[in-house]
């Protein structure tokens, strides 16, 4: 009886054993893959017109008044839910004054959860890419 017990137990440590690596293995490969471009939308409140443009990481850029400077961008693996981040430092020129309006992450799926506020602008990430093609 007590080696059917302790065979139970054996199987049972085992089972447990597969569980734990079969779940640490899929955790450990869902890393961040860090991208060479930033895809931004940019919408001009006065004149409700939409542009778009592909920023270099680690790169500084002049899109209307504003300068923006993108230091890092990311994305999920293609094996999860796709997500885009980025960090980015944006400066509002307007009156030859140079004021930070905005300095932190951005989420592709949740535009409205980390927005650029500002009266005459707003801006939102699309998407980390690797290429500035198309």
């Amino acid at each position: 009886m007590i080696q059917k017990k302790n065979k139970k137990i054996i199987k049972l440590g085992l089972l447990i054993r597969i569980f734990l690596f079969l779940f640490l293995s899929f955790s450990v490969s869902a890393e961040i893959i860090e991208k060479k471009y930033a895809f931004f939308k940019l919408l001009n409140k006065t004149t409700n017109k939409v542009s778009e443009k592909k920023i270099l990481v680690n790169s500084k850029i002049t899109w209307e008044s504003l300068n923006i400077e993108v230091l890092y961008c990311s994305s999920t693996p293609p094996t999860e839910i796709p997500e885009d981040y980025a960090l980015i430092d944006v400066y509002d020129t307007i009156n030859n004054d140079k004021i930070n309006i905005y300095r932190g992450w951005m989420i592709s799926s949740s535009p409205d959860v980390t927005p650029l506020e500002n009266p005459i602008y707003d801006l939102w990430l699309v998407d980390c890419i690797n290429d500035n093609t198309s």
